[in-house]
Order: structure tokens, then C-alpha cells, then sequence
């Protein structure tokens, strides 16, 4: 993933001591724009997190790494200021702005001093009206994601990843491919194609908005007026759900290595799913808890297959998975994958215990109020809030959530989400003692 940066880090400003509450304010712009704030008067400073709905899945057919290609062009020039003018205003300003793309939303982070609101604001809001794509520009960015190609070509993690995501999805939806784009399709993508990709991923109708700091619910109104009243009113068609092709065995693909990498999984849960929160804590034992996790404990501290291992619930918008990846020797591997297993059939025939749901509980709430930690923080957290439907009471409830759900509950979606002989592993070395199947 390739991350776009300019301006000033504001490192100071963002390390700020955790909340012990966070309040947060709905508000909506005179133009119908909704963002949740949290106002902090104590410095001089604001945070804004943005997000547009569909992201790199927006990307039509034949064009595959036009959103990510275009993302990277919202700070190499707007207005009358070319790409070198437009750092340096930033620069100026002592603002920062950063532009990520994902899979299922196109992310912007800005950060300014309250006395450069203005003239920060009005910067981001030429980038996004009035972004340039010079012919100079373009051919720069174009060489640095293909330079990110090329070395994740040689990657063992990484087409270990992108093989995974193609069995399962399938080379035809969005998901099934790196967002990045191929070789091909980036060389072949032109002006126009960025000018369509921005047309399709920024709009008015796809907007989510967390704010926190230095500023009051009608100042960030009028704010979000500023910088989104003139983008589209809509964007393109959001993706079909993605089909689930992948079926259970082994994929082994050649790599001259001394190590090799698997990753492997199965279907998922929906991030909406009843039975999500529940899911997250039987994760954090499985494999979601460092070195605590059972995956560790039995991969690595038991046998001293890895010396490291996890595993993660992939909620994505259009199709969801239950994943994990670890490495080892090439004369390992085939024993590691046998103790994955063994572990995911463990858990799902006899459940977690009663100390590991307690352990599991305390390192969950425990942990939560560490993330409030800087404005920048909690903006995002806000915006992912809104994306996953998660309400305006999450924060004060969500450890208490957590503390109420009960063994049985674990237990039952131990036994429904964790499939033994549904996982897929996809291991990229040069591992004895596996046979890969179609």
C-alpha cells in the first residue's frame, strides 16, 4: 500500500494523553453534509478524517489501479499551483494532508493549526475541485506504483496475499486483485481515466466525516460546505458482493526461498453479523492477541515452527473471510499447517475456556481508552464508526458489550465460524512435504 503524504508531520500535536470520555456531536452543514465532532478547545488545532464510500472497487473494467493511480495524484498539483507549489503552500501552512486508498473506501486526513484553518481548508478544497494531473506528475506517480509492482512481485507475503485474494474472489471482481493494478493496466492508463476515476470515487453521496478538536458544530458546518459543496452529487454504482470461490486444500507457488509464507482462511463473518463482537473475542484467543494467542502459544513457543503467526477477521464491505499468515522453514512448513489445523478444530469442537474468555475480556477493555489518545485518533476512530452503522453510544458501551457476552455465545459461533477442512493455505517458498491441489 502506498500512502500520500505532504506537509509538515504534526507530531506534537497529535500525541496527546487518552480520553477518559469522549462526547461526540452530530452535525450536519447548511448544504446537508453529516460529520461527528468532537470539540477540544485545549489546543489550537483540528483534525479532520474523511471518507468516500466504494474505493479502489470503483475501478472499472480494464482499468484495475486507476483509483489508487488517482489518489496518488490529489497532492502532485491543484489550481495554479503545480506539484512542487502545492507542497510548499502546505508546507507554509503547517498543515498536513494524507490520501489512501482502499479496497472499500478513499481516505483523507488532514491536520491544521486552528489560526490557518481558513487557508488550510481552502487548500484541500483545490485539491479535490481542482486537482491538475499534470503530464509530468502523472508519469512520476506512474513510475513509483510501478516500482511498488515490481517489488511486490518479488514479495513473498505479498503474492501470497494477492494469490489468496484471487482464489477467493475470483480475477474478475475487485477484491480478487491488488489494488495497486498490473504492469499493463498502469502503463496504459491515461488523463482521462484518472479525470473519470476521480468522478467515480469523490462525491457528495459517499461521505463520511469524524472531526475532533479546536472548533464548534456550526464553524465545522460551514467548513464541510467549503471544501465538499462543489464535488459531484453522486458518484459511481457501488460494487456487486463479491462471489466466494475459495475451496479448501493447498496452493503452492515456487519462490527460491529459505522460508516460506502461507497464508490461509476461510469465509467470514459481515461486520454487521449478530455474532461479530462475539467472533472478535474468539479471534483475540485464536490468534488476534500476540504472543497470548493460542496460534502462538502452539506454532511457536511450543514447537518453534514461526517466530510469528496471527490471525484476523476481514470484514469487507462485499464479502467477508477468517484469515491468518505466518512463515517457516521450508522442512516446517508442512508441520506449522498441521497445528493450525489441529488448533482451528480445537477451538471449534470445545470452545474457549472460562480463563481464556476472562484473560480475553480484560486484554479487550483494557486496551480501548489507549486508543483515544490524539485527536488525529480519535477523528478516525469516529469514521469508522459511522461506516460499520455502529451508533453514537459505541464508545461508552462497547466495553460493556464485550464484558456481557458469555461462554455459550463463544462457543456457538466457535462451532459455526471455524471450519477445519473448508481452509485454504497458500504458501509461497519452496516447502517440502505439501501437495498442492486445484
Amino acid at each position: 500500500m502506498i500512502r500520500f503524504v505532504t506537509a509538515l508531520t504534526l507530531t506534537l500535536l497529535t500525541a496527546l494523553p487518552a480520553r477518559a470520555t469522549v462526547e461526540i456531536t452530530p452535525v450536519t452543514s447548511p448544504g446537508g453534509i453529516e460529520a461527528w465532532l468532537v470539540e477540544d478547545q485545549s489546543i489550537p488545532f483540528l483534525a479532520l478524517e474523511i471518507r468516500f464510500k466504494g474505493g479502489a472497487s470503483l475501478d472499472l473494467p480494464g482499468k484495475r489501479g486507476a483509483t489508487y493511480f488517482m489518489t496518488g495524484m490529489l497532492n502532485e498539483g491543484a489550481g495554479d499551483m503545480d506539484a512542487r507549489a502545492y507542497a510548499a503552500r502546505a508546507e507554509a501552512l503547517a498543515a498536513e494532508f494524507d490520501f489512501d486508498v482502499f479496497d472499500d473506501s478513499l481516505s483523507i486526513s488532514a491536520r491544521f493549526l486552528t489560526e490557518n484553518r481558513d487557508e488550510a481548508v481552502a487548500h484541500l478544497r483545490t485539491a479535490l475541485i481542482d486537482t491538475r494531473f499534470d503530464d509530468d506528475a502523472i508519469e512520476r506517480v506512474r513510475a513509483q506504483i510501478l516500482q511498488i509492482i515490481e517489488g511486490d512481485s518479488k514479495d513473498p507475503s505479498e503474492i501470497a496475499s494477492s494469490a489468496f485474494n484471487t482464489l477467493a474472489f475470483g480475477p474478475d471482481h475487485p477484491y480478487g486483485s491488488a489494488r495497486e493494478g498490473t504492469a499493463e493496466s498502469v502503463s496504459a492508463i491515461t488523463r482521462d481515466d484518472l479525470i473519470a476515476a476521480k468522478y467515480r470515487a469523490i462525491a457528495r453521496d459517499r461521505i463520511y466525516v469524524g472531526a475532533a478538536g479546536d472548533i464548534t458544530g456550526p464553524e465545522l458546518g460551514l467548513l464541510l460546505d467549503e471544501v465538499f459543496a462543489d464535488l459531484p452529487e453522486t458518484g459511481a454504482p457501488l460494487p456487486d458482493p463479491a462471489p466466494y470461490t475459495l475451496t479448501p486444500g493447498s496452493t503452492v507457488i515456487d519462490f527460491p526461498t529459505p522460508q516460506s509464507v502461507a497464508v490461509f482462511g476461510h469465509r467470514g463473518l459481515t461486520r454487521d453479523d449478530p455474532d461479530f463482537l462475539a467472533a472478535y473475542i474468539l479471534n483475540t484467543v485464536m490468534g488476534g492477541s500476540g504472543f497470548s494467542s493460542r496460534l502462538m502459544d502452539s506454532v511457536r513457543e511450543e514447537r518453534g515452527l514461526t517466530y510469528g503467526i496471527g490471525s484476523y477477521l476481514v470484514p469487507k464491505d462485499y464479502g467477508e473471510l477468517y484469515m491468518g499468515q505466518f512463515s517457516s522453514d521450508n522442512n516446517r512448513i508442512a508441520e506449522a499447517i498441521d497445528v493450525v489445523k489441529d488448533e482451528w478444530r480445537r477451538l471449534a469442537e470445545d470452545g474457549l475456556t472460562e480463563k481464556e474468555l476472562a484473560d480475553a475480556k480484560l486484554f479487550l477493555t483494557g486496551a480501548y481508552p489507549l486508543r483515544f489518545d490524539g485527536n488525529g485518533r480519535i477523528a478516525n476512530i469516529m469514521v469508522g464508526m459511522q461506516i460499520d452503522d455502529l451508533g453514537l453510544d459505541y464508545i461508552p458501551t462497547r466495553n460493556d458489550k464485550i464484558r456481557a457476552v458469555t461462554l455459550e455465545e463463544i462457543n456457538a459461533v466457535a462451532a459455526r465460524l471455524l471450519d477445519p477442512d473448508e481452509l485454504r493455505f497458500v504458501v509461497v517458498g519452496q516447502p517440502e512435504g505439501i501437495e498442492g491441489t486445484n
